[in-house]
């Protein structure tokens, strides 16, 4: 039977704690930057919505909780699915982005458009933190 320690060094969990902390260091820096330069956030955010500023500081305060609480084990699931929900959430602000360039003209066509397909994948990769990873094969015997 193998230890603790063993299994945290294996090269499966090494890579999965790398990409975790790599998710949560993408939504803590965006959500940092919410609150360091919302200006740019402020403006897509879609007319019907009331409240911009206080909006883009709520979602910023949401990058930074979530992407914090995905590197905690006991509550990445949750966090996960916090981050699912936020990421669909979010996703017309960046439709108004794309379909209106005078919003953020330094950005190129492409960069506004391929927004909208990061956002799947941003959220097939939340997904992949919902549940708890099984240990190793060799600990489960």
């Amino acid at each position: 039977m193998s230890s603790v320690s063993e299994r945290a060094a294996s090269p499966r969990s090494a890579s999965r704690r790398l990409f975790e902390r790599l998710f949560a260091l993408l939504f803590l820096a965006a959500g940092a930057t919410h609150f360091l330069r919302p200006a740019g956030f402020v403006a897509i955010v879609p007319p019907y919505l009331p409240a911009p500023l206080l909006l883009v500081y709520l979602s910023g305060a949401c990058e930074l909780l979530l992407g914090g609480a995905v590197l905690l084990p006991r509550w990445q699931p949750l966090a996960a699915w916090g981050l699912v929900a936020y990421l669909v959430a979010v996703f017309p602000a960046n439709v108004q982005m794309a379909l209106h360039p005078g919003l953020h003209p330094a950005w190129t066509p492409f960069l506004r458009w391929a927004r909208l397909p990061v956002q799947g994948l941003l959220i097939a990769w939340a997904l992949s933190y919902t549940r708890r990873p099984k240990p190793p094969l060799s600990t489960r015997l």
